[in-house]
Parts: C-alpha cells; sequence; structure tokens
C-alpha cells in the first residue's frame, strides 16, 4: 500500500507548525464508483473499508467541542457511505460548513437519483472533480462515458441553484494535470472553463480549484513503473516558493480516516505518517476532544514539495 514511501521519506522539506485548527477533513471510506489514474487514495469499486456510526459520531463531537467551521468530506466516494447523510445532517445542524468532495458520475448511481437534491437541501458546498472541459481528456483520465455522465450532473446541479448567483450554494470545480506535469496557472485555466462550459453546455460554477498531481498511491505507482518519479520529484523542488508554506492545507486542517485515525493531511494519511500530537502513538480523533492540536508540529516528507510547487496546491486549489 506504501510502496512510494520510502522514496519520499528522507527530505529536506523545512519544518513547519499548525496555526489555529479550524477545519476537519474526512476520509469517509475508500470505496468508489470510478477508478481514476490519478488517484492518491487507490480508491475503486471492490474498496471494501469504510467509516463505521461509532467514528462518525466522534467526528460530530470533535465538530461540537472544538467549534471547527469546516467539515470536509473526502473518500473514495464518501457519499457511498450508509452514514454520509446523517453525517451531513448531524453538522449542518451544528452550523458547520460541509464540503462534499463529489466526483459527479455518483449522482446518477443507482440509488442515489436524490442525492442532488439532499445536498441542495442542506447548502452543502460541492467540490465536484472536472479534469477538463473536453470530453476526450476526462474519459481518457476517468473512464468512458464519464464526461457525459459529469455534464448531465453539473447540469443537475445548476438547476438546483448551485453555481447561480445570489443562492449561496456553491459549485467548485477540481482539476488535475495529465501526467507528471505541474498544472497551468489557475485564474487563465477557470476562465477557459467557465467559457467553454457555458458556451457548449450552459453550466455555470463558482471556482476552478487547480490542484498538482501527487507522487503516492495509484500515480506514485505510475511515476516508479515508468521510471519518471525521480525527475517528477526534481520538478517539484526545482519550482519550491517558500511563500506557498504560509498558506499550505496543514497549517489549518487535520484528516482523519475511515477508522478515525489522524494526520496532518490527506497525503500524509495515504503514506500512513501519523500526525506528531504528542501522544507517542497513532493518535485517534478521540484525542482531539482533549488535546491541543494548535501550534503543534507537522509531518514533512518529500511529497510536501507538491503543495508549494509553483503556484501553490491545496484542497482548496492554488495558493499564489
Amino acid at each position: 500500500m506504501h510502496a512510494t514511501y520510502p522514496l519520499l521519506r528522507q527530505t529536506d522539506f523545512p519544518s513547519i507548525r499548525r496555526k489555529a485548527l479550524d477545519t476537519l477533513q474526512v476520509n469517509l471510506g475508500y470505496k468508489c464508483n470510478q477508478t481514476c489514474l490519478h488517484c492518491h487514495v487507490n480508491a475503486g469499486p471492490t474498496r471494501k473499508e469504510v467509516m463505521d456510526l461509532k467514528t462518525i459520531d466522534t467526528v460530530i463531537a470533535v465538530l461540537e467541542a472544538r467549534g471547527l467551521a469546516t467539515l470536509d468530506l473526502t473518500g473514495g466516494a464518501p457519499e457511498m457511505n450508509p452514514h454520509f447523510r446523517y453525517l451531513v445532517e448531524r453538522a449542518r445542524a451544528l452550523g458547520v460548513r460541509v464540503i462534499d468532495r463529489c466526483n459527479l458520475t455518483i449522482l446518477s448511481e443507482p440509488g442515489f437519483e436524490d442525492l442532488a437534491a439532499f445536498l441542495a437541501q442542506h447548502k452543502v458546498e460541492i467540490s465536484a472533480s472536472l479534469p477538463c472541459y473536453s470530453q476526450d481528456n476526462v474519459d481518457k483520465q476517468r473512464g468512458d462515458g464519464v464526461f457525459e455522465r459529469s455534464i448531465r450532473a453539473l447540469q443537475a446541479l445548476n438547476a438546483l441553484g448551485y453555481g447561480q448567483p445570489g443562492t449561496g450554494m456553491v459549485l467548485n470545480l477540481v482539476y488535475n494535470p495529465q501526467g507528471a506535469v505541474l498544472p497551468p496557472g489557475q485564474q487563465q485555466l477557470e476562465a477557459d472553463y467557465k467559457r467553454e462550459l457555458a458556451a457548449h453546455f450552459g453550466i455555470a460554477f463558482n471556482q476552478l480549484f487547480v490542484i498538482v498531481n501527487m507522487p503516492i498511491q495509484r500515480f506514485g505507482s505510475t511515476l516508479v513503473s515508468k521510471g519518471t518519479f525521480a525527475s517528477y520529484m526534481e520538478l517539484l523542488k526545482a519550482n519550491y516558493l517558500e511563500k506557498n508554506l504560509d498558506s499550505v492545507m496543514c497549517r489549518t486542517l487535520v484528516s482523519v480516516d475511515w477508522q478515525g485515525y489522524v494526520y496532518d493531511c490527506d497525503f500524509n494519511q495515504m503514506l500512513g505518517m501519523p500526525a506528531p500530537l504528542g501522544t507517542g502513538v497513532r493518535p485517534h480523533l478521540e484525542e482531539l476532544l482533549r488535546i491541543d492540536a494548535n501550534d503543534g508540529p507537522i509531518a514533512i516528507a518529500d511529497h510536501c514539495y507538491g503543495c508549494t510547487a509553483g503556484q501553490g496546491s491545496s484542497c482548496g486549489g492554488a495558493l499564489a
């Protein structure tokens, strides 16, 4: 599972510490209806790891006890967790902002036909994967037919008010480059997406998030098999910008895996690098009920250069 981890562990990346914690990013499981080439989670239809109800109740307890502002739900396809809707309802009742990292095709899967309406009812923010505005590129990266299903899903979300002015219903899109290259500038690419999607499909959205492909799990293994792992790491390091250190996502976020263990980010989670919360063991979510994670150290390795290269990268897109 952690095949690329030894290649990343030795690092000269600078030490960083957390600021005030405000976001809980929770991986609800690795089960997904898609199998994407760039996936750093190695998610897919055959994965069985799913967060149970007891752990989800602990998530809710931590949100309330720590007064956290944001719950960021990811996977796999987070919506495939049987307790997804329960968690959303409880978090929204606490006034917590909820983000659903949605692959769009889940909205048309059997049994999920009312999911879009549920998300709209609870004003859940959607960060939706769409690696390009052309069919060939999307289907190449995510599978045949994904582009068409994604377009239909976006049109349905627009019809519910998502991405429309004045509704407060946020629809953001997420771009990952194809291959071992840095993504283009976020601002210009967002303008291209908005122009092309509006002109050809009548689709509107709020922002485009441009994210660097991380050299871990499925994408990392592909780099290793092609003999391009070292050159990709050299690319990331050559484009390191110190100013991005101030706003990398791990400064204000902790990541929780499907079993409830705590990491500094989703990528550290996939590499088995627990958050150094000072407990001497792999920290569990329950410990956030009694431990102050603010100003604590952050576990680092060479993949951290992916978040600080060029315009920077986070779950909220470019940093610069």
